[in-house]
């Protein structure tokens, strides 16, 4: 269970002040005089502010010194009230810069002599080591704790900054796809006009077939503009020439090479073959591929199952391994982040559809691909789980 950061410093602040509580009863037994009400205020004094210091560290660093001062000068014991000003030191030292640090580690030294002085105590060569041991300890640990926190801050935003990036550069490359389908529409348009301007006074029927085409052909175009222009929308796209979308004719051809590459693949279609739009058959191909692409590096020598379903409103595509012989190195998909998990999860959003990529409970790992059917279907959330 993780605590808020103001919760964990109350805990600790109260956890001090019960420290010193309880080094404050054995005062007498040390030599020292014992607490009176004065002195256990002090003792608060020191203590309780340490629950706001990462709020205020300098405030706080200068309240406890401050405090201790008082209470080393009313000659109690001053061992009781050490601990808070050294995490005061080390509070500073991880959320402040160098020069406030070492005025803090000097602040600490200078009260530590103090209280040696004040304590009339033999043995001050042990209490200025300890004055110029100690601070420099804690800053360095509070030296390294920032720099830690400030590595990870960097690490987090380079790592957010690289997965927009990779983002920005799937949804390109899904528009340059999205391009061609548009391009075959607009071929189509144009036979299919040219046809019916050709045979309109001299084949009415013919004519109309090639309008009804001509109907259809644009509604789909349309509706693959739309959508790449949502998807292109905060990113902008640069010109590139691309090759033919592929479509469903083509993943027995892509089973193959895999085939070739040394990985077994059974490929199915269940249900009523119908046909499918331009884009919604690039988006099967294009996950199909990832998934097997995945197998083929990550689990060589692994059994997969390839099986496109055809149901009532929507297409489906699932792709699974049994895993492998020498077992599997996960990559950064099966570890649920990365480039192929990214376009798989693109994809599936663009055309309102859902998918689940992970580990499969018999062994192997599972891709599970489902799209509506007909394509104009309003686009919903990204539903991808993992």
């Amino acid at each position: 269970m993780r605590l808020h950061p103001s919760a964990a410093d109350g805990l600790i602040a109260a956890a001090l002040a019960t420290v010193a509580v309880l080094l404050g009863t054995e005062a007498v037994a040390q030599g020292w005089p014992a607490l009176d009400p004065l002195g256990w205020a002090l003792v608060a004094l020191i203590d309780l502010p340490l629950a706001l210091r990462t709020r205020a560290p300098l405030a706080v660093c200068l309240l406890v010194h401050a405090s201790w001062v008082v209470y080393v000068s009313l000659g109690y014991w001053p061992v009781v009230g050490s601990f808070g000003p050294m995490l005061a030191l080390y509070t500073v030292a991880s959320l402040r810069s160098t020069p406030a640090a070492a005025a803090s580690a000097a602040l600490l030294a200078g009260v530590w002599i103090y209280a040696g002085v004040i304590s009339g105590t033999g043995a001050m060569a042990s209490v200025v080591g300890q004055a110029i041991g100690f601070p420099l300890v804690l800053w360095r640990f509070g030296y390294v704790a920032r720099r830690t926190t400030e590595l990870t801050r960097e690490l987090r935003a380079e790592q957010a900054d690289r997965a927009r990036r990779e983002v920005a550069e799937e949804r390109v490359r899904i528009a340059r796809e999205l391009h061609d389908v548009v391009a075959h529409h607009i071929a189509v348009i144009n036979v299919q006009a040219g046809l019916a301007r050709f045979v309109f006074g001299s084949d009415a029927r013919t004519a109309r077939e090639a309008l009804g085409t001509i109907e259809g052909s644009s509604g789909e175009a349309l509706a693959e503009l739309r959508r790449m222009l949502g998807l292109l929308r905060a990113d902008g796209a640069q010109e590139a020439a691309g090759a033919p979308a592929p479509g469903l004719d083509q993943l027995e051809e892509m089973a193959g090479r895999v085939r070739a590459g040394g990985v077994p693949v059974d490929l199915r279609v269940t249900g009523e073959p119908r046909p499918l739009p331009p884009g919604v058959q690039l988006c099967v191909y294009r996950v199909v591929q990832e998934a097997l692409t995945n197998v083929l590096k990550h689990a060589p020598g692994a059994h997969a199952d390839v099986e496109l379903a055809y149901r009532a409103g929507e297409v489906t595509v699932s792709v699974v391994d049994d895993g492998s012989a020498q077992g599997a190195v996960p990559d950064t998909m099966r570890q649920g982040g990365g480039h192929g998990l990214i376009g798989m999860r693109e994809r599936a959003k663009l055309y309102g559809g859902t998918i689940a990529v992970g580990p499969r409970s018999e062994g192997g790992f599972g891709v599970r691909l489902t799209l509506p059917t007909p394509v104009r279907t309003a686009r919903r959330g990204d539903a991808v789980r993992e």
